[in-house]
């Protein structure tokens, strides 16, 4: 795939069952709840969690799912694994010294938000296998009223965390519906399906392909990679963490504290390179090529496997297995561009563009596996989010997403996006940006309470003069420069899914909100406020986290 002290949410206790849940927080469609939090991956559930240590206990969370863990339950494909080093992949509320490897594996990091539920005790807020079908901002009432598969309900604050990674991307080629054999998205991954002997193709070669290949080497018959645009990959350097040092993290919290914060540093330290400093990325560069070259001797293929594009352009990507696997001989790596599918092949023009017209190249195949990312800049959800204005937010972002510090849009009152537009990190843990962001909420809580509001707008030119901002420290960054196109980019060419700064700068910058940059509208009935605050209205007497 592609952050006060804790201890780990109890390692060996009772993890969330698989099974539909509600409880007393979500047992009456109709009901209004202060805030609706959509999503039960890391956004959702650190949001609810924070929200919960804040004294907000009228709260509610959506999941379409049957469990929690988003991304993380999602995709299973095998060789699933984090790209983040897993000290920074947790909570800072809820470190876990139980990490087996310096890049968690999937289904640890699964287990952890299984946790995470249990111990701050959020399954009575959740609902599960409850999607979002339309969310509108009723303006007189100060509210949005959801419509949801299970029941309508309104909410004094919508937090949209569903994450960026939620909408499998499956691309629309010619003949695809006739394909004979199984097709699916690697979040989809059909576990029940037998590879062995069967001839596959893989179509994409983006973080999660460059996972999976290596485990359908070792078992498919025949793989066929179709690339179209190569990776620049790095050396992994995974390895197993020493009983010792998780025996250590358990017993000195403190110590774990530090290392954390300084892989934090290491991890920031490598920014210059991709904010337009040229001897660093060209450090990097060199680092990578010599990776490809030490592990690919084929000169054509390595040839086919170099990048055009600047190291970072795309998301550079971790691996140690990746190339081995194209060099074995049940593995050839296409890079003609995909005419369309057969009912039994993958069919390709030799040569591109300058092909002869109706010229084509047959690559039978009984499966095909799509490794092709996620709908990150034109997500549905946006077309099911009407704001003030009777506006979806696909129709006022228009392809082109943009929110103040990726985090709230103007047009749509007491809506907060958690890891929002331009909120996306290359070389860190994107946990760290969504605990700012939650921070910015609570601190927006805080100033509805204290001020009897009910309802808070950032302002348009608040917004613009942001983005304004935004896009000129983007210019020289490799992402805007670096040659290349992607999920970075929306479909006008500008850069709107990453943070182009030391992410240190975005905590900084939402640690409070600023009043002036919002329309503030008093509460219409201060008995009934969602911004109260500090009572249980979702199952009194429950105990607090971490009691």
């Amino acid at each position: 795939m592609t952050d006060s002290h804790s201890t780990d949410p109890a390692p060996h206790g009772p993890v969330v069952a698989r099974q539909r849940r509600t409880g007393p927080g979500s047992a009456s469609p109709g009901r209004h709840v202060s805030v609706v939090i959509v999503g039960a991956g890391f956004a959702g559930l650190g949001t609810a969690i924070r929200l919960l240590q804040e004294g907000h206990h009228d709260l509610l969370i959506l999941e379409r799912a049957d469990e929690v863990g988003g991304t993380w339950r999602d995709n299973a494909y095998p060789g699933c694994a984090c790209d983040v080093p897993s000290r920074l992949y947790s909570f800072s509320f809820a470190p876990n010294p139980t990490w087996s490897r310096r890049f968690a594996p999937q289904e640890e990091i699964e287990r952890y938000l299984q946790r995470c539920v249990a111990r701050y005790g959020l399954t009575p807020r959740l609902r599960l296998g409850c999607e979002l079908q339309r969310a509108t901002w009723d303006a007189e009432r100060l509210r949005w009223d959801l419509d949801t598969s299970t029941g309508p309900v309104s909410a004094g604050l919508l937090v949209m965390a569903q994450g960026p990674l939620s909408e499998p991307a499956i691309p629309s080629l010619p003949g695809l519906e006739d394909f004979t054999g199984e097709a699916f998205h690697s979040a989809g991954w059909r576990h029940d399906l037998d590879l062995s002997g069967k001839r596959v193709g893989v179509i994409g070669t983006g973080a999660s392909a460059v996972q999976f290949i290596p485990h359908l080497q070792r078992t498919a018959q025949q793989v066929t990679v179709f690339q179209r645009t190569p990776s620049w990959i790095a050396p992994r350097r995974d390895q197993p963490v020493p009983a010792w040092q998780r025996r250590l993290f358990r017993l000195a919290p403190p110590v774990q504290q530090l290392a954390r914060g300084w892989e934090y540093m290491l991890r920031e330290a490598t920014l210059p390179a991709l904010l337009g400093n040229r001897a660093m990325a060209a450090l990097g560069r060199r680092e990578a090529l010599a990776h490809l070259h030490r592990q690919v001797k084929d000169p054509e293929l390595r040839s086919k496997l170099t990048p055009d594009y600047a190291l970072g352009c795309k998301r550079v990507l971790l691996s140690d297995d990746y190339y081995p696997a194209l060099v074995q001989p049940n593995v050839r790596v296409v890079t003609d561009p995909i005419a369309g599918i057969g009912p039994d092949a993958v069919l390709t023009t030799p040569g591109g563009a300058q092909a002869a017209s109706g010229d084509t190249a047959a690559y039978p195949v009984d499966v095909l596996l799509f490794g092709t990312g996620f709908r990150v800049n034109d997500a549905s959800y946006t077309q099911r989010v009407i704001g003030g204005g009777g506006r979806s937010l696909h129709e006022v972002w228009q392809g082109s997403p943009q929110a103040h510090l990726g985090t709230t849009v103007a047009g749509f009152p007491n809506l907060f996006l958690m890891a929002g537009p331009n909120t996306g990190v290359g070389h860190t843990s994107l946990i760290y940006m969504i605990e700012s962001q939650i921070n910015y909420l609570i601190s927006t809580l805080r100033l509805m309470r204290n001020r009897s509001l009910g309802a808070v707008e950032v302002r348009a030119q608040t917004q613009q003069a942001y983005n304004a901002e935004l896009q000129n420290r983007m210019t020289p960054t490799v992402w805007a420069s670096g040659g290349c196109s992607g999920w970075y980019q929306d479909r006008t060419g500008r850069v709107t899914t990453i943070w182009p700064a030391p992410t240190w700068r975005f905590r900084r910058r939402t640690r409070t909100i600023d009043p002036k940059e919002y329309v503030l509208t008093a509460s219409r009935d201060t008995q009934d406020s969602h911004i109260s605050g500090g009572s249980d209205r979702v199952g009194a007497g429950e105990a607090q986290p971490g009691s």
